[in-house]
């Protein structure tokens, strides 16, 4: 049975911590989904077991590919809950965020919507004036 994953990825900077069997090593995640993050600050060989410590909570993972500074972690578990989560969602729902009115500042003599000649000439959006 295949198991859907989420592919919408997040863009986020969250510290973490990576520990393998021999080392532990401080990177940042870049990108989260559900099923998987890009670690930046640290590598190790596609293929390795780790785990990703935050706060105290660790969620495990598979190296799925490597470059010089950075990675990509699959999660063998969608995350549902924990901080890494709560993470995810909170970056989401800064995307969701509406942008604050803004109102439009005062017309200058001869802008758009203006009757008045500009003395840079035209009207606005090729209207043809005298």
């Amino acid at each position: 049975m295949q198991i859907q994953r989420s592919r919408e990825r997040i863009a986020v900077d969250i510290p973490i911590v990576v520990t393998t069997v021999l080392d532990s090593l401080e990177g940042v995640i870049v990108d989260l989904s559900e099923g998987g993050a890009q670690v930046v600050g640290c590598t190790l060989p596609a293929r390795s077991q780790c785990q990703i410590d935050l706060d105290g909570y660790v969620v495990f993972g598979t190296v799925r590919w490597s470059e010089v500074d950075r990675m990509g972690i699959r999660f063998p578990y969608e995350l549902s809950d924990g901080p890494l989560y709560e993470r995810l969602e909170m970056a989401r729902a800064a995307q969701r965020v509406p942008v604050a009115f803004q109102p439009r500042p005062a017309q200058q003599p001869g802008g758009f919507g203006s009757h008045a000649p500009s003395p840079l000439g035209g009207g606005g959006f090729g209207r043809r004036t005298g």
